[in-house]
């Protein structure tokens, strides 16, 4: 203030002049306070992120190859957000100047790189569906464990899709039409399927008297429908072990005198009544186990999983097949990701609309007060992609 008074000794004292509000605009007040509750929202939602990621047991987060994230993507993703702050910037320092059009060109160019965001966002959206990797009820494609249950369900799915083709292949036949090629060699595949990896990877889960046998051999059936590099290796190796031992148990089976034939397998014997030694169950699953023609199909099978027909998994060289997946943590991993991503899409979204129902206006320093509260809307989006992105992308 000019004016001041002076006190006895000789020093003056500014007059202080009662201000009734904060010295900012009401607009960017309410910005702020409505800024302030999703900074709050967005750090419980990232802070709940850190907490599940790192106490998941050590080794089970999905790596983002697992997952179909390319970090390139989104690092490119990462950078448009970025230079559309620059430019929302550019756009207010235009309005205060009083370039009208150069400020709705900057503008325009925020709004343009922000749906390009939205976009790209969409082609990863559709890549994970388009793999089955995402959260759905009661349940989607993927399973944590590779256990019983994950095998029931690979079971399932090849029953159903057997029976639409069957029930194509009759209607077809009542017409006196036969099922096209590519749909037959599809009904083929299924039969090889449940029969020499679902089925007898049960038997061998439940008939092995050693645990990791069975352990083994539900690894080996995840990781040819789909691969996971972090069990490449031990699945590798699980597959050598039973082939060798697959061979070694046909090369030892015992012979019919004279004849040099196999002895027939003990699901066509009788069973002992008598002595009740094995339910007839039990027989006929080990019977396919010691099967020479059951062990031979099975060997084949390793064999054209190891000669790399399915490089990717089945799910990738079969896509029609959509089995389902073992993925650790995987509809942890869905979840949170599509959570996060999906809320800060939606924060994209509104900032998009805001800049469409500004872009009509003469935008000249009337109007800087909107562009300056805009950009801090856009600015806090771009800052909380800053730390969604090496989160969900590492």
């Amino acid at each position: 203030m000019d004016e001041s008074v002076h006190h006895e000794t000789g020093h003056a004292a500014a007059k202080l002049r009662y201000q009734p509000a904060l010295p900012i605009p009401n607009g960017k007040l309410c910005l702020w306070l409505f800024l302030s509750t999703e900074i709050m929202f967005f750090a419980g939602l990232i802070g709940t992120y850190i907490v599940l990621r790192f106490g998941a047991p050590r080794g089970t987060w999905p790596s983002p190859h697992d997952v179909h994230v390319v970090e390139l993507i989104g690092a490119a993703n990462t950078f448009v957000l970025i230079f559309s702050s620059f430019t929302v910037v550019l756009a207010l320092e235009f309005a205060k100047a009083n370039k009208a059009a150069l400020a709705k060109s900057a503008l325009a160019a925020t709004f343009v790189l922000g749906g390009v965001f939205l976009v790209v966002k969409g082609y990863e959206y559709s890549a994970k569906f388009r793999h089955g990797v995402y959260p759905s009820a009661p349940h989607s494609l993927l399973y944590d464990r590779a256990d019983v249950n994950y095998s029931a369900a690979v079971k399932a799915h090849l029953t159903a899709m057997r029976a639409k083709l069957e029930s194509r292949k009759t209607e077809l036949a009542s017409r006196d039409a036969s099922l096209p090629e590519s749909d037959q060699r599809r009904l083929d595949l299924i039969g090889v399927l449940q029969r020499d990896l679902v089925q007898w990877t049960d038997l061998r889960a439940t008939h092995a008297s050693d645990p990791f046998v069975g352990d083994d051999a539900l690894l080996v059936m995840a990781q040819m429908i789909y691969p996971l590099h972090a069990h490449e290796a031990a699945a590798r190796s699980a597959r050598e072990r039973e082939i060798a031992e697959l061979t070694a148990t046909l090369a030892s089976l015992p012979r019919v005198k004279g004849i040099g034939e196999h002895v027939p397998p003990m699901a066509h014997r009788e069973t002992d009544a008598a002595t009740g030694q094995g339910t007839p169950a039990e027989i006929t699953g080990q019977a396919v186990l010691d099967d020479p023609q059951r062990i031979g199909a099975r060997i084949e099978l390793l064999r054209r999983a190891d000669s790399g027909e399915w490089p990717h998994g089945l799910n990738e060289g079969e896509s029609w097949l959509r089995l389902p997946m073992h993925i650790p943590s995987g509809h942890l991993w869905a979840s949170t990701y599509f959570l996060l991503t999906g809320f800060h899409a939606f924060h994209v979204l509104v900032g998009l609309l805001v800049f469409a129902l500004a872009l009509p206006l003469r935008l000249d320093a009337r109007r800087a007060g909107l562009l300056e509260n805009a950009g801090l809307y856009w600015h806090f989006v771009d800052l909380v992609w800053i730390f969604l992105f090496p989160m969900l992308y590492s």
